[in-house]
Parts: structure tokens; C-alpha cells; sequence
């Protein structure tokens, strides 16, 4: 029986940016599932959501380089590439042939596995520390992360100025960063 590896934060960071593989397996094998959540959160659709984490972690092992860790944590510079590569995907003229094309059937079809698996993905908790906070910053950190709309589209579909919409997603993350590092 083999014995499963641990890592510190820190050691996975130090093992991951000398490009040991068996690290970067590692993190693929304990992040994959969170980040796939958020993508298909966004996205819709398991197999695209599949093809954009291999796309993601690819950039995550070519970019490694550039991640800081005094502007955040490793969890979150992930979350952030991961979150940029689904709306980039939701954005681009590939997947707009794509929902062009589909069937009927394909979008019943899909409709409903959609709604059977949206909620097994939240793997982390996330919804459940968003219950603490206010229906405003819940709603706007909806719109933001797991739909993938841009704080414009925020602000006309909420019919508020650019600026509060701003002001309430930094809010809601200073509050969300404090609940979690209780």
C-alpha cells in the first residue's frame, strides 16, 4: 500500500516552481475538482469545462514562474486563472458556433444534467461561507465568480453605479478573506 505524500503550501510552491512533476501531480490531484466546479459553474457543459482545466493547468505549469506569494495565495492565483479562462471561453466566437449548433434535444439534454450536477462541485465550501454574508455582497460575488459576469455587467443588471458594484466585490472579499482565516 503506498503511503499518500503531503505538502505544505510552501513546499508544493518551492517543489512546483523546480518543476517537479510528481508535485504538479499532486496539485493537479488535490485542486482539479475545485477549479472544475467553478468552470463548469460558468460554463455549463462537463466536456468543454474538461477541455478548459487541462487548458488551465497547462497555464498554470508554464506560468508558475510568476506567481507571487505576498499578493496572494496559491489556491486563489489558481481560482483566478481558472475563472479568466472560463469566461474567456464563454466570450470567445468558438463557443457562440458552438450554442448556435446545438440540437433541441442536446439542450434538454444538457439543461438537465446541468441542474442534476450543479451542485456537486462545490468542493470547498464556498457556498456555504457566502450564506454569511450580506444578500447585497451574495448576489453581486453570484454574479462575479460562479456566472462569470464582469462588474459592468454587474452594474447594468443590477442597475447600479459601476463604482458601488466595485466597492460592494471588495467589500464582500475582505469579508470572505476574514472568514476564512478564522
Amino acid at each position: 500500500m503506498l503511503t499518500k505524500v503531503k505538502y505544505t503550501e510552501e513546499e508544493l510552491i518551492s517543489l512546483v516552481r523546480s518543476g517537479d512533476q510528481s508535485a504538479f501531480a499532486y496539485l493537479y490531484d488535490n485542486y482539479s475538482k475545485a477549479l472544475f466546479g467553478v468552470i463548469y459553474t460558468i460554463v455549463g457543459d462537463a466536456e468543454e469545462s474538461e477541455d478548459i482545466l487541462q487548458t488551465v493547468f497547462l497555464k498554470i505549469w508554464n506560468s508558475f514562474g510568476s506567481y507571487d506569494t505576498d499578493k496572494g495565495r496559491l489556491y486563489t492565483w489558481m481560482l483566478n486563472i481558472t475563472r479568466n479562462a472560463a469566461i474567456d471561453y464563454t466570450r470567445s466566437k468558438q463557443n457562440k458556433i458552438n450554442l448556435k449548433n446545438l440540437s433541441s434535444h442536446n439542450i434538454v439534454h444538457d439543461i438537465d444534467k446541468q441542474y442534476h450536477n450543479a451542485a456537486n462541485y462545490d468542493h470547498i465550501g464556498l457556498k456555504n461561507i457566502l450564506t454569511e454574508l450580506k444578500s447585497e455582497h451574495q448576489t453581486i460575488i453570484d454574479m462575479a465568480y460562479y456566472k462569470g459576469y464582469t462588474q459592468d455587467e454587474i452594474a447594468k443588471q443590477l442597475q447600479m453605479p459601476l463604482g458601488t458594484v466595485k466597492t460592494k466585490v471588495r467589500q464582500a472579499i475582505i469579508i470572505l478573506r476574514d472568514i476564512i482565516n478564522k
